[in-house]
């Protein structure tokens, strides 16, 4: 990951956390949904935790939240 990035890697992070609990929705539930495991939820919802998403992974969490993906990208 490039260290330009790093913010915005953290508030996509953070935006599906925000969405996800919005659902209703545990990290364990959506990693089933997404077909990943809990460590990688947690650790892309992480703000301290540099991890980086695939654009595929990121439509899937899209999809499974039922949020357009643009939204994940949006700074509050």
């Amino acid at each position: 990951m490039k260290e330009i990035y790093l913010q915005k890697y953290k508030v996509i992070g953070l935006k599906i956390a925000y969405y996800r609990k919005l659902k209703g929705l545990t990290q364990e539930q959506l990693a089933e949904k997404i077909d990943k495991n809990l460590a990688f939820i947690g650790a892309v919802e992480a703000p301290n935790v540099n991890r980086t998403i695939s654009i595929d992974t990121l439509f899937d969490i899209s999809e499974a939240l039922n949020t357009p993906a643009y939204k994940f990208f949006e700074e509050d």
